[in-house]
């Protein structure tokens, strides 16, 4: 079997191992002692608090081993190969819809860092497979489950 390859910048692997260390060492301790206290109350049948912290360990476990296999699968992207002006994943792009569209600003990153809210999007998102590879002053058709729309790429840093 292959393994997916998790596609990240360097930062991106560094807050994620925090992350695994942060609920190795401290996150999974709390719970171990929620669940000692929710034992102490008696019946576990009708005992709210510990399914609660089973609920959480359950979920706390499930993503340390998901940490664990993104890291481990990591694939830090160079872009010592890729010209300046080129849109790549850990760059970020500044685009501008057409025909008089406000200027919208990405950083293109692993599914693994994404987080639209902060400005990064996917490499895997329609919009970021649509920039990659295109160049600064290119127009480039994006297509997204919302539509199709028109850029032109501004900038690239």
């Amino acid at each position: 079997m292959v393994e997916k390859v998790y596609p990240m910048t360097q930062e991106g692997k560094e807050k994620l191992e925090r992350e695994l260390e942060e609920l190795k060492t401290v996150k999974r301790g709390e719970i171990i002692e929620r669940i000692k206290i929710a034992r102490s109350f008696g019946d576990l049948s009708e005992n709210s608090e510990y399914e609660s912290a089973k609920d959480e360990q359950a979920f706390v476990e499930g993503r340390i081993t998901t940490l664990e296999n993104m890291i481990r699968f990591a694939q830090i992207i160079d872009n010592d190969n890729v010209a300046q002006d080129e849109v790549s994943i850990g760059k970020t792009v500044v685009f501008k819809e057409l025909p008089d569209g406000e200027e919208e600003e990405y950083t293109i990153v692993g599914s693994a860092e994404s987080d639209p809210f902060a400005g990064k999007i996917s490499n895997d998102s329609p919009i970021a497979q649509a920039l990659i590879g295109k160049k600064v002053n290119d127009e480039v058709n994006i297509s997204t489950p919302g539509g199709d729309f028109l850029v032109k790429i501004v900038s690239v840093k």
